[in-house]
């Protein structure tokens, strides 16, 4: 790679990863992007890396390389992972891994891709999972970490579920009924969310950021 910034990625393969690689990709004076990761990503470009990495070995995979900025879009489901340890083995530890990578690979924004609702201290075992990796990234103190807290993805995805079809179908009556603090758990597009982090690594606010459904919205109007 050359001395062009450098973005690193985790999660190119998922539904909001893949299309905000293609964004990334797209832009002209976009920078480098090293996607990390045990599949490689979705296409090929002149200025795209892969580096195969399982998520324990992550530091070590990164170890030594400088980043300007950095994605997480790490996540999997129950189903998938299969048991409570194997969720949070991604959804916390992996993500964690990932940040403290990024944290000294001197990345100066962190762009997350958390949930509507997360909090550390939920009886949820879904939302509390969330909301600690939340909690992990922040005490690496990025300059700027921007966390999005989608409610349900609206979009195509590689991978069909049963469930999220009938959500999204059901989402646009369901979204006229969450008002005022529910809002926070609207729908929200794929496509929005992936270009809410990259303008949120453009802006690159100084501190923490959390950015809801309509948060993500309205700073993707802004791209």
């Amino acid at each position: 790679m050359n001395s062009a910034p450098i973005a690193l990625l985790a999660g190119a393969t998922g539904a909001v990863g893949a299309r905000l690689l293609e964004r990334l990709l797209a832009r002209g004076d976009g920078p480098e992007v090293l996607a990390v990761g045990r599949r490689p990503p979705p296409r090929k470009h002149a200025r795209l890396q892969w580096l195969q990495a399982e998520l324990d070995d992550l530091e070590d995979a990164l170890s030594g390389r400088a980043f300007d900025q950095a994605f997480c879009c790490l996540g999997t489901t129950m189903k998938r992972a299969g048991s409570k340890a194997a969720f949070r083995a991604v959804d916390l530890d992996g993500v964690a891994a990932f940040a403290r990578a990024a944290r000294a690979g001197s990345a100066g924004f962190l762009g997350l891709v958390s949930a509507a609702g997360a909090d550390a201290q939920s009886r949820n075992f879904y939302l509390r999972t969330k909301g600690e990796a939340e909690a992990a990234l922040e005490a690496l103190d990025f300059p700027s970490l921007a966390i999005m807290q989608p409610g349900l993805l609206r979009g195509e995805r590689a991978e069909f579920r049963a469930g999220e079809r009938l959500g999204q179908a059901a989402a646009p009556l369901l979204d006229r009924l969450l008002l005022g603090p529910l809002a926070r758990y609207r729908s929200v597009a794929i496509d929005s969310v992936a270009t809410a982090l990259e303008v949120a690594a453009r802006r690159r606010a100084a501190g923490v950021h959390r950015y809801d459904s309509p948060a993500i919205e309205a700073l993707a109007r802004d791209a």
